[in-house]
């Protein structure tokens, strides 16, 4: 094992169940599987038999991230290897990882350690080829939107009103902001465009909120790529290609079936970031889960903030769930950063910084009993953490009336997930997810809903709309779509919109630059701050350290 890299030889190191194995294990027979090689496979989801009464469900969230790492997706990973152990026949619903981050820098999504989903290799690179799928079938929409641009123009499409922009699964600074069409009339009708990264295309929320091909199809014809110059919004179906890109997508649909390296089932699809879009994976990946399984454990982007109210508000509201049970991941590491350490003392013991950074847990905790439901405090102990840092984060939890445990999922996989699965099986056992409630109502309208969010999960005062926002909201009040859901595109690293505001700031503004309809998903996106939709490389990318051994394994990748 390779100090420089120990996730990775923790994966190549396993061996793994055949997939058929891991089908039977899940209730999945055989004639629903589409093998993609020995370890991973697609499933046809109408071909498994699924009891009537779903199974438990467990929404693992976090606390605001910093770049020490919180670890989220390893402690989902593990805690669904703890239920398998404890006798509960578990499954765990994850996303698909993004190049961007991967190649970038915050690495991929299949957790680490001994709670890692398998193959990771694949996982975290091509996989199946959902978002290849994503990706052409977005772009192709824009080729054919030029396309009838160009020959006569019938639907009377304005070119200066195009909104829909092609995408690359790559972070790509140099494509925000580009112009198309230039080399004369043979060449396109020249206008600006951009690209947004993949996960932030509306395809890849359509196909994560979509609960079968005929909702997908549906989904795909309300897309509005475009206006016409008298201001009337024009649709995929109006093009006449939402079939053409229903196929395009149709095998993208099905869930990934792989293993966690405890062997317990795991569906790895779709993967919106929950910073720029919902931030969960596939509506029907869940379903199929919570009809197997009696405890399913799913995971939603970073903070209670982003994926989890985006989760609660949106993709529980469309898919009509009801989480069991929350957990809120923490680590002495992220709590010393909320609390003012420097990043590079974080390894030092610091119970006083450690206490005052105890107040961006609290809000996460008040935010999750907003919506009816009780959260359980996993801490994901590093192995710097002192005795007394970990005994002071429990001890605060006690005094808020939470319940908490260490999770050591990373060095022991379910084994040390354990102590926190059993405060979970107690929550689900008492009233559970029975007081769940969404937390505003779409009805209200799109600045009520913004305004809800900001106030009670990010302790804002208001909002202000600024730049294109309010000339937005009119065009959203005229076509009858101020009263959809709302997907606020934040940062992560913050309650507000100013990533440099740690801990949890009070009585701020929340700026909404632009409201972007996004029909087929069935929700209007709030950009805020200075978010981007398509992200950047750092310095020194994680592409270069990675590379490939003779005998074909990757080096590098984490």
């Amino acid at each position: 094992m390779t100090l420089e890299n120990p996730d990775l030889a923790i994966s190549q190191a396993a061996e793994l169940l055949p997939i058929t194995e891991v089908a039977r294990r899940a209730g999945i027979p055989e004639q629903a599987l589409i093998p993609y090689g020995r370890d991973k496979a697609k499933v046809e989801v109408s071909a498994v038999p699924q009891r009537a009464e779903p199974g438990r469900l467990v929404l693992v969230s976090a606390m605001s991230p910093t770049p020490a790492g919180e670890g989220k997706s390893t402690v989902t990973v593990g805690l669904a290897d703890a239920f398998t152990l404890l006798g509960t026949r578990a499954m765990v619903a994850l996303r698909e990882p993004s190049l961007g981050p991967v190649m970038g820098m915050k690495g991929g999504a299949a957790g680490g350690g001994h709670a890692q989903v398998a193959p990771m290799e694949d996982i975290n690179l091509h996989f199946t080829g959902d978002f290849h799928a994503i990706q052409l079938a977005n772009n192709t929409i824009a080729a054919l939107l030029d396309n009838h641009i160009q020959h006569g123009n019938a639907l009377d499409i304005d070119p200066r009103r195009v909104q829909w922009k092609r995408v690359l699964d790559v972070n790509d600074r140099a494509l925000r902001q580009i112009v198309i069409g230039l080399g004369g009339p043979s060449q396109g009708t020249p206008r600006e465009d951009g690209f947004d990264i993949v996960v932030a295309s509306e395809i890849m929320a359509i196909l994560c909120l979509s609960t079968s091909l005929t909702d997908l199809r549906r989904r795909v014809g309300d897309i509005v790529v475009a206006m016409t110059r008298s201001r009337e919004p024009v649709t995929v179906r109006e093009l006449g290609i939402d079939g053409a890109i229903t196929l395009l997508l149709r095998d993208a649909m099905k869930p990934n079936l792989v293993q966690t390296l405890g062997g317990t089932p795991a569906l790895v699809h779709g993967g919106p970031f929950a910073n720029i879009a919902h931030g969960c994976s596939s509506l029907v990946a869940t379903r199929l889960a919570t009809s197997l399984a009696d405890v399913t454990v799913t995971e939603a982007g970073f903070g209670s903030d982003l994926g989890a109210e985006k989760f609660l508000d949106i993709k529980a509201r469309v898919g009509g769930l009801r989480p069991d049970a929350v957990v809120l991941v923490a680590t002495v590491r992220a709590l010393k950063r909320h609390g003012g350490a420097a990043l590079d003392r974080l390894e030092d013991e610091d119970v006083e910084a450690l206490q005052t950074g105890t107040a961006n847990l609290r809000r996460h905790v008040e935010n999750i009993r907003r919506f009816g439901l009780e959260p359980v405090v996993a801490v994901n102990r590093f192995p710097a953490d002192t005795p007394a840092e970990l005994e002071a984060v429990l001890a605060w939890a006690a005094r808020q009336g939470v319940r908490a445990a260490v999770a050591d999922v990373w060095a022991r996989g379910g084994e040390g997930g354990t102590d926190v699965a059993r405060e979970l099986l107690a929550v689900m056992d008492g009233r559970g997810g029975e007081d769940f409630h969404h937390l505003y109502d779409p009805q209200d309208g799109i600045e009520a809903s913004l305004t809800r969010i900001a106030q009670d999960v990010y302790g804002a005062r208001g909002i202000q709309l600024t730049d294109a926002a309010p000339a937005a909201l009119r065009r959203l009040q005229r076509n009858g779509w101020d009263r959809l859901p709302v997907c606020v595109a934040k940062t992560q690293y913050s309650f507000s919109d100013d990533a440099s505001a740690l801990g949890a700031p009070q009585d701020h503004v929340l700026h909404v630059r632009d409201l972007v309809p996004r029909i087929g998903a069935g929700f209007v996106v709030a950009l805020t701050g200075s978010i981007m939709t398509m992200p950047g490389l750092p310095k020194q990318p994680a592409a270069l350290r990675m590379d490939v051994d003779e005998q074909g394994r990757a080096v590098g990748l984490f």
